[in-house]
């Protein structure tokens, strides 16, 4: 009886202890993401992310917390949103949608970890040193935008062979449009083939865009990689029916909104890897010692409905080659 006394007394005196001197919990890490697109658009590449922490162990709301950062296409946001994710003292950043988001968080810390999910060579772009051990703070994923452009080109001649002039809709702001620009013309003079560039930073400058490509009678359109013009691809697929403009896209995200063929890599799978990234680094691996992912596997698909639409016929050899025919 004393006993049980005894111990229920210490059981009181322990809930009255100051906190100090009960036992610590660890803190919860804290996940920086900040994207150069919308949350809406990017939703299933979000969730791609949660799947790729899930497999590395990290739940969010369980043992991992995430404070999130949308320029929504504003890119001279960025830094701003990276200052704040530093101020945090976030434990790693995830630095999404393309290379103006690495770069702002970059420059806004040499110590946090960082990775990215970018379109072109993280090495041109300035991001690591070197991609099999970029030994800095920053590693990444990549989409490989920049090195794809010329099969595009190669693509748009097999899909329109007697096209005229062959058009390129960029986004003037983005850090990699002039190196894929150039190598894409390069590419399309190699092919004897004329091209034309159109500029388009914001929504009614697309529009503004396909008015001058239909003037200039442009018989196919390759669109450059850019987050902004990756988040307006319903309206960019829907000016590219009603100018029925032949038009070969970077992701096949431009396909299932209703474009007609893409050429690249799959965007999903990039996001699981950068959220294993993250999961590795919060265990309690070197950022620097995990090389730069570059994909392996590069998918065309190609939308037949569509091509009636445009009434065009899809060559043969296109068929023969596509991994997913849409019907």
């Amino acid at each position: 009886m004393l006993r049980r006394k005894f111990i229920t007394l210490l059981g009181g005196a322990a809930a009255a202890w100051p906190l100090p001197l009960r036992a610590q919990q660890p803190a919860m890490p804290v996940i920086g993401f900040m994207s150069a697109r919308s949350p809406a658009e990017a939703a299933s590449d979000l969730a791609a992310f949660r799947q790729g922490l899930g497999q590395a162990g990290y739940f969010e709301g369980k043992n991992v917390a995430i404070e999130y950062r949308w320029a929504e296409g504003h890119y001279d946001r960025l830094p701003e949103m990276a200052a704040e994710l530093v101020a945090r003292q976030v434990a790693v950043i995830a630095a999404t949608g393309g290379e103006p988001s690495g770069l702002a968080a970059k420059a806004a810390t040499t110590t946090i970890p960082i990775v990215c999910t970018l379109g072109g060579n993280a090495v041109a772009a300035g991001l690591v040193a070197q991609l099999n051990r970029p030994d800095g703070n920053i590693t990444g994923v990549t989409i490989m935008g920049l090195e794809m452009g010329p099969k595009r080109v190669e693509l748009a001649h097999k899909l329109v062979p007697n096209a005229g002039v062959l058009a390129m809709l960029v986004n003037s702001k983005f850090p990699t449009t002039l190196a894929e620009t150039g190598e894409m013309q390069a590419a399309a003079r190699s092919l004897g083939l004329q091209t034309t560039v159109v500029d388009a930073s914001d929504e009614s400058e697309i529009e503004a865009a396909f008015a001058i490509l239909a003037r200039e009678k442009a018989g196919a359109l390759l669109v450059n990689t850019d987050p902004f013009l990756f988040g307006q691809r319903e309206q960019i697929v829907q000016l590219a029916a009603r100018y029925k403009i032949p038009t070969l896209y970077f992701l096949r995200e431009f396909v299932d909104a209703g474009g007609l063929m893409s050429y690249g890599p799959n965007l999903h799978n990039g996001y699981r890897q950068a959220g294993i990234y993250v999961g590795r680094i919060l265990k309690g691996e070197r950022v620097g010692e995990l090389p730069v992912v570059q994909p392996t596997k590069f998918d065309l698909v190609i939308n037949l409905r569509t091509a009636r639409t445009l009434g065009l016929e899809i060559p043969t050899v296109l068929l023969v080659i596509a991994d997913e025919v849409i019907e």
